[in-house]
């Protein structure tokens, strides 16, 4: 009998040393197959790239959301045009907006947008807090309080990760109002979805990953 239990101290002690035992063949519990760190983040879209947030989704009544600290977001530039914050504003999809229901929502006949847009009093108090976290100290006349994923390609109505003011273009006449050449590029892919050509998925991906070359990422421009 000591000499077995001697034996399987051994057996342990090497196991122990050689880490060559996995979890739980010595007794102990396996790991929660949910606890795996690389479980897909719900909201992917595309496949490939990065995740995208799910938002709450259209409210029956908006209220003014928090924004990122004054002066801690920044603007990036590509080519002349405004590009967002990747950390301030990653973009967030609707939940109520899947490929399986877009004919009954953003590709729907009458128009989806106007009925899960926030007031403009709520977004022109969130506008004026954003601007102060991307250091826009100037006229907010020419920028746009934008959705990155835009409601049309169905992008959260009012989550702060999905809204940015976004200045306009280069060029851009000086108290002409908002005219900006993201606008355009929106409207392209969600003729895209809705026709067929691309998922729902691929245009929220393209855009979020950088809009000046959504449509040409796309094969589309």
């Amino acid at each position: 009998m000591t000499s077995t239990r001697r034996a399987a101290s051994i057996v342990v002690l090497s196991c122990l040393i050689l880490a060559g035992c996995k979890s739980g063949s010595l007794g102990g519990s396996s790991p929660s197959p949910g606890g795996s760190a690389s479980a897909p983040a719900s909201g992917a879209a595309g496949g490939a790239g990065r995740k995208i947030a799910v938002g709450a989704g259209p409210q029956t009544k908006y209220t003014v959301q928090q924004q990122p600290a004054a002066g801690s977001c920044h603007y990036r530039y590509e080519k002349g045009e405004p590009l967002e914050d990747l950390a301030c504003t990653p973009g967030a999809i609707s939940p109520a907006v899947t490929q399986a229901n877009i004919a009954s929502t953003i590709c729907r006949k009458g128009g989806y947008t106007s009925g899960v847009r926030p007031s403009a009093y709520v977004t022109g108090k969130e506008k004026r807090l954003n601007a102060a976290s991307y250091g826009d100290t100037g006229s907010l006349s020419d920028d746009e309080y934008d959705h990155l994923i835009s409601l049309q390609l169905g992008g959260d109505p009012n989550d702060p990760r999905n809204l940015w003011v976004e200045p306009a273009d280069p060029g851009h006449k000086k108290g002409s109002g908002v005219n900006n050449a993201k606008d355009p590029v929106e409207t392209k892919l969600h003729t895209a979805v809705c026709s067929g050509k691309v998922t729902l998925a691929a245009a929220q991906q393209a855009i979020v990953t950088d809009w000046t070359t959504a449509l040409s990422r796309l094969g589309l421009s």
